[in-house]
């Protein structure tokens, strides 16, 4: 069993209580744009953590993370990208790779909205986006997720809401 923090599009700002809400968390992924290389540095001093890089993201975050995660854990094949897009209309360039070698969760940021959904039309996947957690964007609510993995089980799926956009923590 696996307890996950899951976030995304910080943009460079930390909201201190996802500390909280991620304390019991086994292990934290970071699907993109992650805005600077100490929101990486203060993340995994935390926890055993994941990343993907963004599209907004530099040099340095981009040599602290990878462009794909391709991992397995608890039953689960996952795959983790910052542009993926979304049901059904995934990203021209990974829809190839979605349609022959089909993870059992995909997780992408980037659209800043928040989305669980299942995909019947790709073997059930799950699209995990959790939203926004940061500042920056068009999104109203900052966003995370928190879930667990069990033996090819998920449970305990959980928004997390962190407030208006532009309201500080």
């Amino acid at each position: 069993m696996v307890k996950i923090g899951l976030l995304s599009d910080t943009h460079g700002y930390l909201d201190e209580r996802l500390f909280d809400y991620f304390s019991d968390c086994d292990e934290l992924w970071h699907a993109g744009d992650v805005g600077a290389a100490d929101i990486i540095r203060k993340l995994e001093a935390f926890k055993p953590l994941r990343v993907v890089s963004g599209n907004i993201d530099g040099r340095e975050v981009r040599l602290l993370s990878q462009e794909n995660l391709h991992f397995e854990l608890e039953g689960f094949r996952v795959w983790m990208t910052h542009i993926g897009g979304a049901p059904p209309r995934y990203n021209p360039q990974v829809k190839p790779t979605l349609q022959l070698q089909t993870p059992d969760i995909f997780v992408c940021g980037h659209s800043h909205i928040l989305r669980v959904i299942r995909d019947p039309k790709l073997r059930k996947l799950l699209y995990l986006n959790p939203g926004a957690a940061g500042r920056e964007g068009f999104h109203k609510i900052r966003t995370a997720l928190r879930f667990i993995l069990d033996q090819g089980t998920i449970r305990s799926m959980e928004v997390i809401e962190l407030g208006k956009r532009g309201a500080l923590s």
